[in-house]
């Protein structure tokens, strides 16, 4: 519930005001093509602007219509998006993109509940769309906004709950103005961004200090209310990087897991850091893995590697063969033997990117 509501009017006129004096110089903000305005809210989901800026400014160079992305293929994609994390967007907005040529002849659709029926367009991208691009007046739902809103209005209801979506949307949808619904949704994303901040918001030259229910009563480090995430859970991986003269093995990640359709080393996973020699051996032998012992070289230090819903600890063990893999291990675990160069051109996580960076793969 509401504990104190401003004149709808009033939050408007106060983003409104803020926002041209404030505003970053962004370059999806200059532009009303709903394929390029797409593809920065693609990138910029879970995404921090200033590490999102360089990746929109490449898929634009190397896709500028949405017919060349949906022609591209799949590992294309995926190497472009390379250290973006969460690969599940990249392969959604490749599939979006096939969705708009093959369903809708190439144009996005010009409404809310029209873009709602692409695949991976949730609410929030749809009304940041239809505003941006088609001048609909539907609020965007982000992060930022319910921050804003929850600390304005005095709302307790907890943000990570989705039964809070409807109240806070009806809230946002009652200020937005059906004369500049584009530019008050920027505005009021790019406040809480710089302004109304999660930690140390600047409410001492706040212009929205007075009717704020948080700063009246305290409670601006209160609010919003959002239940914490399940902890998350480590896991142990070994990579086996198996090289034969100028090549290395690796096998694309198929499985429903992360980094699906990314390029890693054979892996063993365990439930315990450590890998035994014994164990490390047994693998080995499962490999069919003639090793050339002259070249032994000792397991890396662990690597830890964090995701959102999982922890991950991860030692390399470079290992040099005296002849090729047989045909079946290349079979049974899906290894390929890469050159330098091709393997640079295959998407692969980061922390794999990093470690063949760093060791001349």
């Amino acid at each position: 519930m509401t504990n104190a509501t401003p004149r709808p009017s009033f939050l408007a006129a106060a983003l409104l005001s803020w926002y041209p004096r404030h505003q970053r110089d962004l370059p999806w903000r200059h532009t009303r093509d709903p394929y390029a305005i797409w593809l920065s809210e693609v990138i910029l989901q879970q995404t921090r602007v200033a590490q999102g800026l360089p990746y929109y400014e490449t898929f634009l160079s190397a896709y500028p219509t949405v017919q060349q992305l949906a022609a591209a293929p799949e590992a294309e994609v995926l190497r472009y998006w390379q250290g973006l994390g969460y690969y599940s967007r990249a392969r959604n907005m490749h599939h979006t993109a096939q969705q708009v040529v093959n369903e809708f002849g190439g144009r996005f659709p010009g409404t809310y509940a029209g873009l709602l029926r692409l695949r991976g367009v949730g609410p929030y991208t749809a009304a940041a769309i239809a505003s941006f691009a088609f001048d609909e007046a539907v609020a965007v739902l982000d992060g930022n906004v319910y921050r804003v809103l929850a600390r304005i209005f005095g709302l307790h209801s907890d943000i990570a709950a989705p039964s809070s979506r409807k109240e806070f949307q009806a809230l946002a949808d009652q200020h937005i103005p059906a004369s500049t619904p584009a530019e008050f949704n920027q505005a009021i994303m790019e406040f809480g961004a710089l302004q109304c901040t999660p930690l140390k918001p600047d409410c001492l030259f706040c212009p929205l200090q007075s009717p704020c229910w948080a700063f009246q009563h305290g409670q601006v480090a209160l609010l919003p209310v959002k239940s914490k995430a399940k902890a998350s859970r480590t896991r142990y991986f070994h990579y086996f990087v198996l090289r034969h003269g100028e090549q290395t093995y690796l096998r694309e990640r198929r499985e429903k897991d992360i980094w699906q359709g990314l390029y890693d080393f054979a892996l063993a996973e365990t439930t315990v850091p450590a890998l035994p020699p014994a164990e490390l051996l047994h693998h080995l032998e499962a490999l069919g893995a003639h090793l050339d012992a002259s070249q032994a070289a000792e397991p890396s230090p662990a690597y830890r590697h964090i995701l959102s819903h999982q922890k991950l600890e991860v030692r390399f063990h470079p290992l040099t063969l005296t002849q090729p893999l047989p045909a079946s291990a290349l079979r049974d675990l899906g290894l390929q033997a890469y050159s330098t160069d091709e393997i640079e051109a295959l998407p692969k996580p980061k922390l794999i990117a990093n470690y063949c960076s760093q060791h001349g793969y």
